[in-house]
């Protein structure tokens, strides 16, 4: 199982991101290994609000209609948010998100271990970074 997150969202649908053309060589890899995907409630309410915001809403037509069909969702309940905010005020990091530290949570979950992100507080806490097989 991989893990969606925002950062890579956002790549797919950003042509000038500097990660657009990664994003699509990982998408299209995760798709035709039928790898399962899934994301979190928190992460798609995060990547429609930076799509609207900096792409306006095709890019959150294009969230809805072409890539969540596709990806699982699962939702934060009143016991995940919890666990997520400890570890946000257990780090004392002003820069690692509550949507990351739900992320992670959701991740631990799930027992994945790989994430479609690109976003370093993944590696730190000690999750696989998706690559696509030509940038290995």
């Amino acid at each position: 199982m991989t893990f969606v997150d925002t950062s890579a969202i956002y790549a797919l649908l950003d042509r000038s991101d500097n990660n657009h053309a990664q994003a699509q060589a990982i998408w299209f890899e995760l798709l035709d290994q039928n790898r399962v995907m899934f994301t979190s409630n928190y992460v798609i309410v995060e990547s429609c609000a930076l799509a609207q915001n900096r792409l306006g809403l095709e890019a959150v037509r294009a969230i809805h209609d072409k890539l969540l069909p596709v990806i699982e969702k699962r939702w934060i309940d009143e016991g995940l948010h919890a666990i997520a905010i400890a570890a946000l005020l257990a780090a004392s990091r002003r820069k690692l998100s509550l949507v990351d530290c739900s992320s992670f949570a959701v991740m631990r979950q799930a027992s994945a271990s790989s994430a479609f992100a690109f976003d370093r507080h993944f590696e730190e806490e000690g999750f696989q970074i998706s690559t696509a097989s030509s940038n290995s």
